[in-house]
């Protein structure tokens, strides 16, 4: 055997069907598309979500609901894991690049610190935005909340 003389396997492969070839070919005629209607005729494209004339899918289901595109995304991060990461860093101010560092948000997001868990030490703790709680602890140990 060599490359001169390869040939695919007994089976594997089969010849092409040769449609709108005449009567004698067994596919003329309507060469294989039916009688009548869209599909049969040539150029034809069937519009996305088109359902044979019964209403679409899309055009049944109600509307609902929208999207406010003054929407602010904030990432929450709770007193707790603040305290945490202020005694594993040995901190007395808190800041963005500190939250980024610890890997708690990417640097184009927006923190909002929010008052679960408790402080022990003396913290200033700079954030786009604070909870109520969250401020009212941070004062309560005699730390400063600095909104940016």
């Amino acid at each position: 055997m060599n490359l001169s003389n390869l040939k695919p396997a007994e089976g594997s492969t089969k010849t092409r069907k040769r449609i709108g070839r005449g009567p004698g070919s067994g596919l003329g005629g309507t060469s294989t598309r039916g009688h009548k209607g869209a599909k049969s005729r040539s150029g034809y494209s069937k519009k996305i979500g088109f359902e044979g004339g019964q209403m679409p899918l899309q055009r049944r289901v109600p509307k609902f609901g929208f999207k406010n595109i003054n929407r602010v995304e904030y990432k929450a991060i709770n007193l707790e894991t603040i305290q945490k990461l202020a005694e594993a860093k040995n901190l007395t101010k808190v800041g963005m690049n500190d939250f980024i560092e610890a890997g708690f948000i990417s640097s184009n997001q927006l923190v909002k610190v929010l008052g679960n868990g408790s402080l022990t030490t003396k913290l200033d703790v700079e954030a786009n935005a604070f909870s109520k709680s969250a401020v009212a602890a941070i004062e309560a140990v005699g730390g400063n909340a600095v909104k940016l």
